[in-house]
């Protein structure tokens, strides 16, 4: 009985607290309104002026980035990379000016990932390290494709360590059907040439055990059994 009046008796000083601060609340908001106004005044000044970025001037820009990359895209898609850098044809832009004269939109994003594959295959594997590194994936296969890149540029300089690194993290990120046994194919090939066959054998195991069905299984099973060996 003792408890249930003690716990009764902390209620009701809580209440009091609460009952109180809410009185001191609003004599300060009664003392301070010009003040108060003021501070709401510049959040929804502020919110208008975000919101009038995002949809007036944002968006507006990234759709016309994407039309001004439409061709860069069509040359890249030819394997006329260094035409979609810099000369894409008419009046569009390679990829390397919607990044400089796009910079923050999404299309200037995509653009950053399009250029790193053109320098992967123009050879010029620095810049294609600059550009993949820069990249923020924004879907559920380009970041697995990132990495994979990421992983051939470092094996052409001869870096295996973080050819191994990228190769793995395009095994693990964002798993799917298409780009996972893909990139455990390369990654165990990779390994195979290095000389690690048991990790070798252990990314061609999973492919047969997790992809049975992907289009790299039947190809997987006979480097299977030469790591194995």
């Amino acid at each position: 009985m003792g408890k249930r009046r003690n716990t009764q008796k902390q209620e009701d000083e809580t209440l009091v607290d609460v009952v109180a601060k809410v009185e001191t609340l609003q004599d300060y908001v009664e003392e301070n309104s010009s003040k108060v106004l003021g501070i709401v005044g510049v959040v929804i000044l502020l919110l208008a002026a975000i919101l009038a970025y995002l949809f007036l001037y944002k968006a507006p820009r990234n759709d016309e980035a994407k039309l001004m990359m439409t061709t860069a895209q069509a040359q890249f898609e030819k394997d006329s990379f260094a035409l979609a850098l810099d000369n894409p044809g008419g009046s569009s832009k390679g990829f390397l000016d919607i990044i400089t004269d796009y910079s923050g939109t999404n299309a200037a994003n995509t653009a950053t990932f399009y250029a790193g594959i053109s320098y992967l295959n123009l050879g010029n594997y620095d810049m294609a390290i600059d550009y993949l590194s820069d990249y923020s994936p924004k879907d559920d296969i380009t970041p697995s494709q990132k990495y994979a890149a990421l992983g051939d540029a470092y094996a052409e300089k001869g870096d295996s360590a973080k050819a191994i690194s990228n190769y793995k993290k395009a095994t693990t990120t964002s798993p799917n059907g298409f780009t996972t046994p893909l990139n455990l194919l390369k990654l165990g090939m990779y390994l195979q040439s290095t000389g690690d066959m048991e990790g070798a054998a252990s990314a061609f195991a999973k492919i047969k055990s997790d992809y049975p069905k992907s289009s790299v299984a039947t190809e997987a099973e006979r480097y299977l059994v030469r790591a194995s060996n």
